[in-house]
């Protein structure tokens, strides 16, 4: 009587799902590396980033920070220079992320108009890590950036009042503010029809810090303009960094930082994703 051979034992195979899954995850890192390789072939656009806020910072504290200083609440006159470096470093670190987003948008717009996105859309990649390799490489870009302003601002007499634990929540909302940020600088970059347009049209992020708490308290505004400035997303972004770093009041303002991070977050991968995929059908 003849045996049959016992058949080996059936390995475990992947789900659909998780294959997906790897596959995104693999493309993603893929664009990233490609991201990550054109900051360092073109440094311009990341030395602007840096050299513009660090300008700003150095111009409003030496040549404007005696005088605006002096006009905060219950500051001594005679240190208003170092108590305005204090008040208006979180809006400096702010305007450096909403910069980078001119970075992405003309890297963005740039492929769009060169053709090479749309030799991705014919390959076997993932769109969302297409954008995702966007978003990754512009948010590390902007870490690096904020690390690079927050040093100099230590040079010049910035001194954090808080710990370790209260350093660490910050640096973690300042990932989150970038990563969000950047998302909506990819939807510019694909919506904008020439490099040109995609170098301007993220300016406005670069405003929001200025028409915020960032170099004046928002009391001091007009009432019309005071409105806007409470309830736009820049302005829990400041408080709440300069409470974590400086220990004033922080309130609701984590809460709505986080929420708008998400809401800007959300809003830019569908802007992107809805013009990926018309372009994709055309």
């Amino acid at each position: 009587m003849t045996t049959l051979n016992p058949q080996p034992p059936a390995t475990k195979r992947p789900t659909l799902g998780t294959d997906r899954q790897s596959h995104v995850v693999a493309d993603a890192i893929t664009m990233l590396r490609r991201n990550l390789l054109h900051i360092v072939r073109y440094p311009g656009l990341s030395m602007f980033t840096i050299l513009g806020p660090v300008v700003i910072l150095l111009l409003v504290v030496f040549v404007f920070g005696g005088t605006l200083g002096a006009g905060l609440p219950g500051v001594d006159p005679a240190g208003g220079r170092d108590a305005y470096l204090a008040y208006v470093m979180p809006g400096i670190l702010l305007i450096t992320i909403a910069g980078t987003a001119s970075g992405v948008a003309i890297t963005v717009a740039m492929d769009m108009t060169e053709g090479i996105t749309a030799r991705f859309r014919t390959m076997a990649i993932s769109r969302a890590a297409v954008l995702a390799g966007h978003v990754l490489g512009n948010t590390i870009q902007a870490i690096i950036a904020v690390v690079l302003v927050l040093g100099v601002g230590l040079l010049v007499g910035f001194r954090p009042t808080t710990g370790p634990l209260e350093w660490l929540a910050a640096a973690g909302l300042i990932v989150l503010i970038a990563f969000a940020v950047s998302w909506i600088g990819v939807a510019m970059g694909m919506q904008s029809k020439t490099v040109e347009t995609a170098s301007n049209l993220p300016l406005i992020l670069t405003i929001l810090p200025l028409l915020g708490s960032g170099f004046v308290p928002t009391a001091s505004m007009p009432g019309w303009l005071q409105w806007f400035a409470q309830y736009q997303p820049f302005t829990p972004f400041i408080e709440t960094i300069r409470g974590l770093l400086l220990g004033t009041p922080l309130g609701w303002n984590p809460v709505l930082a986080v929420g708008w991070c998400v809401v800007i977050a959300v809003a830019g991968y569908a802007w992107s994703m809805v013009i990926y995929e018309l372009r994709s059908v055309r």
